[in-house]
């Protein structure tokens, strides 16, 4: 690690599948995620989530960039306090609602519906359950990116790889590459927020899909199953301590 390691972005995803969303800020709770983050899913088919009993559930249970990358084509936008979701592509708006009204959830399943209807295995719905995350991992923790991780990685691809495939809540430079895979276990701090290392983050197919473009154009966990042995890249971490973390905030073993 250098002196100079420090945050470099902030992102979170409101609703699994959809684009990110930057910040410039983000004020991180003891055990819980980014708020906000992977708070709605679109259940495709299958309608047995209950947001009075939630629990996890695989993420092929829902739309997801793993399986349905025209999910990359769209840009989406969640207002904090209208709880509202906006849907465009190519600057075009095609579908808006308030997520915690039925109104407003139905307006995106009839778009999604009509969008996803070759991916379809039923009738799309929007779920959610206050405090409730539906992540990849049934842990409420954020997930981090070393961006010296994904440059040796596109050396070994031959080509630039957006660090947006992998979807993460902060990116960081100034580590060696693989330095944070060294962290499981241990306690470190983000600007004044204390973190632990909890897992290194399994790659999926969701990463061949470039975020830009929603083509299908590498094979990421591939390539890091050949060349390392394992599919991993970037850490989850359990927030231990509260506090604001922000772009330029330094990076700190503990």
């Amino acid at each position: 690690m250098t002196e100079t390691a420090q945050i470099t972005g902030l992102y979170r995803y409101p609703v699994k599948g959809l684009s990110p969303e930057p910040m410039s800020e983000a004020t991180l709770t003891p055990h819980e995620t980014v708020a906000w983050d992977r708070a709605f899913a679109i259940e495709n088919g299958s309608a047995d989530f209950d947001p009075a009993a939630p629990r996890h559930f695989p993420k092929i249970k829902f739309l997801m960039l793993m399986k349905n990358e025209r999910l990359a084509r769209l840009r989406s936008h969640f207002d904090d306090r209208s709880t509202t979701l906006t849907i465009s592509e190519n600057g075009h708006e095609l579908a808006r609602g308030d997520l915690m009204t039925p109104e407003g959830r139905t307006a995106i399943e009839a778009f999604m519906k009509g969008y996803m209807k070759d991916d379809l295995r039923g009738e799309p719905r929007i779920v959610h359950a206050p405090g409730f995350s539906h992540s990849d991992v049934p842990a409420k923790v954020v997930s981090i990116i070393n961006l010296a991780s994904v440059r040796a990685l596109s050396e070994i691809v031959g080509r630039p790889v957006d660090p947006l495939r992998f979807r993460a809540n902060i990116y960081v430079e100034g580590l060696a590459p693989w330095e944070d895979h060294g962290w499981v276990g241990k306690s470190f701090r983000l600007g004044d927020v204390r973190l632990k290392g909890a897992m290194e983050i399994q790659r999926c197919a969701a990463t061949n899909v470039d975020p830009a473009t929603a083509a299908r154009d590498m094979d990421i966990p591939g390539t890091l199953m050949r060349t390392f042995g394992h599919m991993n890249l970037g850490l989850y971490a359990d927030v231990e301590e509260a506090g604001t973390i922000r772009p330029g905030n330094g990076i700190a073993p503990i």
